[in-house]
């Protein structure tokens, strides 16, 4: 779950990262007032910020400054309903403008293959790390964090060293990147990303400059499989931004995947719609998604998955294997019967259900003139072919 640029500074606020003060605006009028107050206490220039779940923000003109209350409120009335990579901005962040001496990225992911939290740091901030990944690799400096130890403050050291860092940053940095690993663990993340991590200067109180090391911009996806230990994180989700394919799987209790093939798969069990898939690319079709109704799955939410899969409007044929532990094969029977009769388009579908109740499962679709398969690989062969035919 991706979760905006205010909500993640929050989160990596409570770890005490150093995270400059900022406001959220939905209005012209708002940004103005937020501009305004960072002005009244002595800022030279605000940025405003379009809060989008996408990047590319700043090369879109999502990101501005502006030198008076006046000015802001007509930059953020430009940004307000822009349209960027296909998402609407219907708010922005407010801040006071830094004054930016060196960008550097510092970001913690799971890293699968090594089975620990990983670290990267590179001196090149400010720009995309995958294009820093592509054109610079050698740039990118990396760390792994002990799973039971954590991060140690060595570590920590040693990557900010590799990116350039010296004291007086380089302690700074050190605490900066031990939270963010315990921002990753106190919040079940998958991503924490600061970039820029950047050097700012600022006036000391008698009047002499200084420079420190703040998170200018924050980036969270936090573990969806985690979120029942954290009911609070559930609310920072962004329904607007969320794709209604996912927010409708999600209300119904499916696990579902968007892919980019013809064939909609209904499955129930993970491993089982797995091999359901790989079955279909076999026998030379294409999966359209990952979907699975879980254990014991109801007509309703039978009819709710199937609405998912024809939304697809690239979905010319769907093959639904059941096996039936838990799930009723004549539940999913009576659900499919009343998808269909629901459904707005035609679309031929292969059943295969077996295990309990696969009799009464059978007799209900033989009378609803439903295709089925007795075997996995029939079903997966005869789907391929209504494909096939339904493309010509």
């Amino acid at each position: 779950m991706k979760i905006q640029e205010a909500d993640a500074k929050s989160l990596m606020l409570a770890q005490g990262l150093p995270v400059p003060p900022w406001r959220v605006a939905r209005t012209p009028a708002e940004v103005e007032a937020a501009a305004k107050a960072y002005f009244d206490a002595g800022a030279e220039k605000v940025v405003i910020k379009a809060q989008v779940l996408v990047g590319g923000r700043g090369k879109a003109g999502g990101v501005k400054l502006a030198g008076s209350a006046a000015e802001a409120a007509e930059v953020g009335a430009r940004i307000l309903g822009m349209d960027i990579k296909g998402i609407t901005v219907r708010k922005v962040l407010v801040g006071a403008a830094a004054d930016i001496v060196k960008e550097y990225y510092l970001g913690a992911i799971i890293d699968r293959a090594n089975r620990r939290i990983t670290l990267m740091a590179s001196a090149e901030g400010g720009v995309e790390i995958e294009e820093v990944a592509r054109q610079n690799p050698d740039a990118i400096h990396r760390v792994s964090a002990d799973p039971l130890l954590g991060l140690l403050a060595f570590q920590a050291r040693t990557l900010g060293l590799a990116i350039g860092l010296r004291d007086p940053l380089l302690n700074p940095f050190v605490v900066i990147a031990q939270g963010l690993y315990a921002t990753m663990k106190a919040n079940d993340a998958d991503l924490v990303e600061v970039n820029p991590l950047a050097v700012v200067a600022e006036k000391a109180p008698d009047g002499t400059s200084v420079q420190r090391l703040v998170c200018l911009d924050a980036k969270i996806t936090l573990d969806d499989s985690g979120l029942s230990r954290h009911p609070g994180l559930e609310a920072l989700r962004d329904l607007d931004e969320e794709d209604p394919t996912d927010a409708q799987a999600r209300r119904l209790g499916i696990n579902f995947i968007h892919l980019d093939g013809t064939i909609g798969c209904m499955v129930n069990g993970a491993g089982l719609a797995m091999t359901t898939m790989d079955l279909v690319k076999h026998y030379g079709g294409e999966p359209a998604n990952f979907l699975d109704v879980g254990g014991g799955a109801r007509h309703e939410t039978v009819c709710g998955a199937m609405e998912l899969i024809l939304a697809d409007p690239n979905v010319n044929a769907i093959l639904v294997n059941i096996f039936g532990g838990i799930t009723r094969g004549d539940e999913v029977a009576a659900g499919l019967i009343e998808a269909r009769a629901e459904q707005t388009r035609e679309v031929p579908m292969v059943v295969r259900i077996v295990g309990t109740n696969a009799e009464e499962a059978a007799r209900l679709l033989t009378e609803a003139r439903f295709e089925t398969a007795t075997s996995l690989d029939e079903a997966a062969e005869k789907a391929v072919a209504l494909s096939k035919g339904a493309a010509r």
